[in-house]
């Protein structure tokens, strides 16, 4: 052997010795074939993931610091084991599939230390969390997720100025690498490649006593983990909302404080270049602990008849409108008349914000609340989330005893642990008063619906209530919603507006709010938009005045058996199908271009059915009130061509022929 060969072994066996002995690459395929998720354990543990031939996400890097030590720097690998699962499960309060089908193959790696990582791949996307299993209580400092992006990457970035927040926010189309070091977003978000032909949702399931993720931009096409720290101490912030917002004095160098021997939540990923499976997936709910009532029987969805959007701006009637008990036998009359299962009692019920166990003196709750079910219309009480945390047993113990159905908390505006924690107090608490809850100034929906079904709805969305203040809420943004924010859940958006403007006539106006885009964009919200809880936005005044659209919309459920994405374009068009029973429901929008929209019955079972369909009326263009309505009769495979005018819609209800 001669010199230069001995110097080229040598160099090879040194090179060798310089790598870790743990130094390993694992595979998980979906059970399709299509996903491949490779896992590179070596000086540290990353991630990647291919789907369609093509490399999605090239590298993941993930850690958690724990007592201030790093878990993952030089980790050693001492077990491993693949599950595959062929499973199913029935939701509650299903707003999108009665039963969900839960297929996936799972990696389960652990490693010296006393931690380790869960992974799965499912044919929609990939999940992946981490596990431990130390003594006693644990300080988290941090949990690290470094993702980088294939050059061209884009998103619809929901921008945070502070994780103090409502999480109502716009979804800015952003080049990845044109977002500044420092910018970060709350999730989910949406990340696009290959010339918006491929999608990336990002979210996370399973969040419990533990804070929610955010992302930072970090340059160079990579986005990393942000946490909000452990509060330490807050102080009311002055003037006039002192009863609802705080400042953070102190904050704890953590993120949690939580047990050594549990699981963390899940990161997902679902990875499509189908816009369809980001309406039809529910990966949230795969990902989320099961039940946790033992009886869901006096659950009941539904609609709402609303106070606060309109300003109780009622009219017709021979009595002064307003925070009044008449108003309010107003509101109750009107839900009892089209068979809307509630009325919201908003902000302005309680004698003031802060003595919420006690009502203002021009109305009589308990009597509301007995008028209404003498009418079978249920009373649900707004509160604010400061007192009602000070004094939960009280409170709930209170409207529980005078017949409220539920509450609609508010300004909760954190994510931190402690409020984590605040929302499955919340919903246990009140799940044990059968009461439901609907959360506002809140944060997406983590998975805590699958275990409290009474969690009905969550805002933590840019919705209707913002066209009282701002020109925000544009059927492009309407048309974004349905592949990010309620691609993790639900989302009370609050739709029904009855005084509907194009672009050029639309005002502002507090106490008369209008919506931009046609009458039947905000008819198709009903069925497109999910909400265990949906709201009815508008003052019944102008309802009654409305009487065949009004009828329509009461008669479109909040639950369904079954979702089917007809037509989808993120931030275009989206039209679904939805079955409740042996009916059908249809709904569909447009962004602020005209356009056609062919719809195929192939959905539908043998037989004949009885369509009832709402259409943008020929002047919708210009009178975005204007629509029309038809009944026809369609079968399985029929097709019907729609043309759906600026910031346009449809929606219709499918009816058995016997």
């Amino acid at each position: 052997m001669n010199k230069l060969v001995k110097h080229i072994l040598a160099l090879l066996f040194c090179g060798c010795l310089l790598q870790p002995a743990s130094a390993e690459e694992l595979k998980l395929t979906s059970l399709d074939g299509n996903t491949v998720l490779t896992v590179n354990i070596d000086e540290q543990i990353s991630w990647s993931v291919e789907k369609y031939n093509r490399t999605i996400l090239p590298k993941v890097i993930v850690d958690m610091t724990v007592n201030g030590n790093p878990l993952a720097k030089s980790p050693s690998l001492k077990a491993k084991k693949e599950v595959d699962r062929s499973e199913s499960f029935e939701v509650t309060v299903p707003l999108k599939n009665h039963k969900v089908s839960n297929e996936y193959k799972e990696l389960q790696l652990g490693f010296k230390g006393g931690f380790g990582l869960h992974f799965r791949v499912y044919n929609e996307g990939v999940a992946y969390r981490f596990f431990t299993s130390l003594r006693g209580d644990v300080e988290v400092n941090n949990e690290v997720m470094d993702m980088v992006f294939p050059d061209g990457t884009n998103s619809y970035f929901p921008k945070e100025v502070s994780t103090y927040s409502h999480y109502e926010r716009n979804y800015l189309h952003l080049d990845i690498d044109s977002i500044p070091v420092g910018d970060f977003c709350s999730l989910p978000v949406l990340f696009n490649q290959d010339n918006e032909q491929l999608r990336v949702l990002f979210s996370e399931a399973n969040v419990y006593d533990y804070p929610n993720m955010f992302l930072e931009s970090a340059g160079n096409k990579h986005l990393v983990s942000m946490f909000p720290k452990a509060v330490k101490e807050t102080i009311p912030q002055p003037g006039a909302r002192a009863d609802r917002n705080v400042i953070i004095t102190k904050e704890h160098d953590y993120i949690a404080k939580t047990n050594g021997k549990r699981t963390y939540p899940w990161r997902l990923f679902v990875i499509t270049n189908d816009d369809k499976t980001l309406l039809e997936q529910d990966m949230v709910m795969q990902l989320s602990d099961p039940l946790k009532i033992d009886d869901t029987s006096w659950i009941k969805p539904g609609k709402v008849a609303w106070d606060w959007w309109n300003d109780n701006n009622i009219y017709g009637v021979d009595f002064e409108s307003g925070l009044n008990t008449e108003t309010y036998k107003y509101f109750i009359d009107f839900a009892s008349s089209y068979g809307i299962e509630y009325v919201i009692l908003d902000e302005g019920w309680t004698k003031s914000t802060t003595e919420i166990l006690d009502f203002n003196p021009d109305m009589d709750v308990k009597e509301l609340i007995r008028y209404g079910e003498e009418k079978g219309v249920g009373v649900i009480l707004w509160c604010l989330w400061k007192p009602l945390d000070e004094n939960m047993q009280e409170i709930l113990d209170t409207y529980a005893q005078w017949g409220a159905k539920g509450i609609k908390v508010d300004f909760m505006q954190r994510a931190d642990q402690y409020m984590v924690n605040s929302y499955e107090q919340i919903a246990k608490a009140c799940a044990e008063r059968k009461l439901l809850v609907d959360y506002h100034g809140s944060y997406k929906p983590n998975g805590l619906r699958r275990a409290y079904p009474n969690v009905i709805s969550y805002e933590g969305v840019k919705g209707n209530e913002n066209n009282k203040w701002s020109e925000d809420i544009t059927p492009l943004h309407n048309t974004i919603l349905p592949f990010i924010r309620m691609a993790v859940g639900p989302m009370d958006y609050t739709p029904g507006a009855m005084i509907n403007m194009q672009k050029e006539n639309f005002n502002i106006s507090f106490s008369r709010p209008m919506s931009m885009g046609t009458r039947c964009h905000q008819m198709a919200m009903y069925v497109v938009f999910e909400s265990g809880l949906q709201m009815m936005c508008d003052n019944p005044s102008n309802y009654y005045k409305e009487e065949e659209c009004t009828r329509f919309i009461s008669k479109i459920p909040s639950v369904w058996d079954r979702t089917i994405a007809l037509e989808a374009s993120v931030g275009e068009y989206v039209a679904v199908a939805r079955q409740n029973g042996e009916n059908w429901y249809l709904g569909g929008m447009s962004n602020w271009e005209e356009r056609t929209i062919h719809l195929d019955f192939a959905f539908l079972p043998k037989g004949t059915f009885e369509l009832e369909l709402f259409t943008d009326g020929v002047n919708a263009n210009r009178f975005a009130q204007d629509y029309k309505v038809k009944t026809i009769t369609v079968q399985k495979g029929d097709k019907l061509t729609l043309k759906l005018a600026k910031g346009g819609g449809f929606a219709g209800i499918l009816h058995p022929v016997e």
